[in-house]
């Protein structure tokens, strides 16, 4: 296929962290993680409109005109229906690898002497928290990412006590869904603290991209924290 001038992704590898956030919002299939980075598979599978932009958390996504390939839809049109075809595979982010680790058994039993639990309201799922519940007036907010509560074996005591908490995936979620429900929150509910909980893993930084661009949003002046727990359930 003759090159032409058109708008064409250009992704900055060294900005990108791998997250893969950018990878869903590509209706074409263009972009893939690969070897950790996010990368153009095939300038033909890229339309240059740049849906995939607002979803990069580093900004290493931008559109730049020069030579490329022109965009083939009959050539998408295959490449997605062969991506459909084919077994699901966890290659898409590189946090989504299955480890197992070994543990000594008081290690495994540690947790259940951990005491009572210390969640103090319900429900906890973001997209079925109203902005307008009670318990998120005045609250130490606690925004956690669904898999750390599992992994990190204190968390109750740790971490969740004192705290009001709503839970949430930023990769299999609505990101926009969960931004805008947030904005209203900080807008509207008093929130005295923010701390975001996630994972290592490259995909489950957006959870704090998602908290950040809400609480711009809403033009908030409430403090910040994070904390990360490792795929091994330490504490980072």
């Amino acid at each position: 296929m003759n090159a032409m001038l058109r708008k064409i992704v250009h992704i900055d590898e060294e900005k990108c962290n791998g997250c893969g956030l950018c990878v869903p919002s590509c209706a074409e299939g263009a972009i893939q993680i690969v070897n950790g980075k996010a990368r153009l598979i095939d300038e033909i599978f890229c339309d240059g409109l740049g849906a995939c932009l607002g979803e990069c958390p580093q900004g290493a996504i931008n559109i730049e005109e020069r030579e490329a390939p022109g965009f083939d839809e009959l050539a998408v049109a295959k490449h997605l229906a062969l991506s459909k075809s084919r077994q699901p595979s966890f290659s898409a982010c590189p946090g989504s690898a299955a480890q197992s680790f070994e543990r000594k058994p008081e290690q495994s039993t540690a947790a259940t002497e951990s005491g009572p639990s210390c969640l103090n309201n319900w429900p906890i799922q973001l997209h079925l928290v109203s902005p307008q519940s009670p318990f998120l007036k005045q609250a130490d907010l606690l925004i956690c990412a669904d898999c750390a509560a599992f992994a990190y074996a204190a968390f109750h005591q740790d971490l969740l006590k004192g705290k009001t908490l709503v839970i949430g995936c930023p990769k299999l979620d609505d990101a926009a869904a969960y931004q805008q429900k947030l904005t209203q929150i900080f807008s509207e509910a008093g929130i005295k603290s923010i701390t975001v909980l996630h994972m290592e893993v490259p995909c489950c930084h957006g959870l704090l991209h998602i908290v950040k661009q809400a609480l711009a949003a809403a033009a908030g002046d409430i403090p910040l924290a994070t904390q990360v727990i490792g795929v091994k359930g330490n504490k980072l």
